[in-house]
């Protein structure tokens, strides 16, 4: 196997695919919180098995230690910036539409003590979400898309550039659309689509999750903190 060439790619289909199919279950089906989570099982099964093919898996998802200093500190800076917008998204813009966030009250994030979810629950989101949709998903969604137009010869630019923005985009919207984010957030699972792709890019940039995790638990603090603080 060449240094730098991939395996098993082609598994990162099992939890897009999944997404999809999720929504043509019948509706009690989908109110099942366990069936919600299926098509990030299918991720997580689909990481453990393309890991075992790969030997250099930290790499390619992004893990290397030496990265972790300037992941943080580029994190911290985008999580702030995401995390400010979209509380005003979420407090002004939203409700200025005549749209209810009162049911936030409701979510199992509001739900658990404020102890439990800052920092660890939120850490453990951040990592665990980085590491599927980012990391996995669209780490190996580029992999895929290379390999394939690589078999073309010659392989245009223009080709290429398709490839890379159908992977952006298709992550950010399996993001968006994961069956536990749309029944926790509603209509405002719109939000995580812009979000998917400011890290996705990041990702393209970077390749550095922990540039990520750093991001998305900063936000979502950010979010937690001045939504719960307007809903008390």
């Amino acid at each position: 196997m060449e240094p730098n060439s991939e395996r098993a790619t082609g598994l990162v289909w099992f939890p897009i695919l999944a997404t999809p199919v999720f929504y043509f279950l019948p509706r009690d089906w989908q109110s099942i919180v366990a069936i919600q989570f299926i098509p990030q099982i299918f991720a997580y099964l689909a990481l453990g098995l393309w890991a075992m093919y790969n030997i250099d898996h930290f790499a390619k998802l992004g893990l290397e230690v030496h990265k972790i200093t300037r992941g943080v500190k580029w994190g911290i800076g985008t999580g702030m910036c995401l995390g400010s917008f979209n509380t005003f998204v979420i407090l002004y813009l939203v409700p200025a539409m005549g749209e209810d966030i009162t049911f936030l009250r409701d979510t199992p994030h509001a739900q658990l003590p404020f102890w439990v979810m800052v920092p660890w629950f939120i850490l453990c989101i951040a990592f665990f979400v980085e590491l599927n949709f980012r990391g996995f998903l669209l780490g190996r969604l580029l992999g895929f898309c290379s390999q394939t137009l690589k078999q073309r010869q010659p392989t245009s630019p223009a080709l290429m550039r398709f490839g890379l923005l159908l992977s952006l985009s298709l992550s950010a919207l399996t993001f968006s659309f994961d069956p536990f984010m749309v029944a926790t957030f509603g209509s405002l699972h719109w939000i995580a689509v812009w979000d998917g792709l400011i890290w996705g890019w990041l990702w393209i940039r970077m390749t550095n999750l922990y540039l990520l995790i750093t991001a998305h638990a900063v936000e979502v603090l950010i979010l937690y903190l001045t939504v719960r603080a307007a809903l008390l």
